[in-house]
């Protein structure tokens, strides 16, 4: 009888590590087709846009963020629509789980410059100046823009700026669901305003008395495809031209003391882009933003329009008051006063 003692496999040690060895495999193997399908269709979109007439300019984009992310930089962006508006940034910056390339976050770390068609560039810096974006291959996909504590600063040269500061900028976008079900050609937008200060002189500051501007409306948009096309005119244009509307309109304001609760069936854009349609208002205290306003430095402001509108307003003092505010013939009413030109889309 032997007594050599038994030998044992060593299978049941090499598995696991071959296993796990397979599968780093596989997914580094996932993440570089990955890494090269973003380079690619980044390309041919870019040539896209400039066959379109979009000028677009950056240096060598780079893709990293192995083994969990994909992240791309995109260094000197600059990227102008035929409109005339656009953004530069020293980087942008777009990430994406690699698990989840449908979801993505853009992402300017050090600022960026908006340029406004006719009226000059903005420098806007912040704590965080993001753009997420998800849902790719839905109709329309989920949009939130997210500015938190930004600052605007008008470049030599440009037309003011309305903010000079806001503690939190939002913007949401998402299809607009009937029954569950995003079957309609609408859209679902939310604006959210925390606590924005005016430029010294404006219409803002004059409003709120040198206090602060909070907002938050949501609405309906109708014809939301049409939304996509940016041409010269710019992407309001064909949408307006479509019969494209705001509908379900309703949201609070709060402009320093004064505040109110706005609602609207409907609003739309003329072809010169000036807002129209009629604004409902539940006001507390309008005379005390109505008369900031008549006293701005503001050359956009019907001084005499506006400090009429104010007396007639503090006739009610503290108590709430029903309004309306009618975007008509270009121009912004308050009863027989016309206070300023109607907001412009394009």
């Amino acid at each position: 009888m032997s007594d050599t003692p038994a030998r044992h496999s060593r299978r049941g040690l090499v598995i696991p590590f071959a296993i796990v060895g397979l599968l780093l495999a596989a997914w580094a193997g996932w993440w570089f087709y990955l890494s090269g399908q973003v380079q690619e269709r980044l390309a041919t979109q870019i040539e896209a846009l400039r066959a379109d007439g979009w000028r677009v300019s950056h240096e060598p984009v780079s893709v990293s963020g192995w083994p969990f992310r994909t992240r791309v930089a995109f260094p000197a962006a600059d990227i102008v629509a035929p409109s005339g508006h656009g953004v530069a940034a020293p980087e942008l910056v777009a990430e994406a789980s690699a698990w989840n390339p449908g979801h993505w976050v853009v992402l300017a770390p050090d600022g960026l410059i908006l340029t406004r068609a006719g009226k000059g560039q903005v420098a806007v810096e912040g704590e965080a100046l993001r753009l997420s974006v998800s849902h790719l291959r839905d109709r329309f996909p989920d949009l939130r823009i997210e500015l938190a504590r930004p600052t605007f600063t008008p470049v030599a040269g440009a037309d003011p700026f309305p903010l000079a500061s806001a503690e939190r900028i939002e913007l949401y976008t998402r299809p607009h669901l009937t029954d569950g079900e995003a079957a309609t050609d609408e859209m679902d937008v939310l604006f959210r305003l925390t606590d924005g200060r005016g430029r010294t002189g404006g219409p803002v500051e004059g409003a709120t008395r040198e206090g602060r501007l909070s907002a938050e409306v949501e609405a309906t948009i109708e014809q939301a495809s049409r939304l996509r096309g940016m041409d010269s005119a710019g992407v309001f244009a064909s949408w307006t031209a479509a019969g494209g509307r705001f509908t379900a309109v309703q949201g609070r304001l709060q402009a320093g003391e004064s505040s109110a609760r706005i609602s609207s069936d409907a609003l739309w854009a003329r072809e010169d882009g000036r807002l129209e349609g009629r604004l409902a208002l539940t006001a507390e205290r309008p005379g005390d933003a109505i008369a900031g306003l008549a006293g701005s430095r503001s050359g956009a402001v019907n001084r005499v329009g506006a400090a009429g509108a104010a007396a007639a307003a503090s006739v009610q003092g503290e108590r709430p008051i029903d309004l309306v505010l009618l975007f008509s013939e270009g121009r912004t009413w308050l009863g027989p006063f016309a206070l300023a030109p109607a907001p412009k889309l394009f």
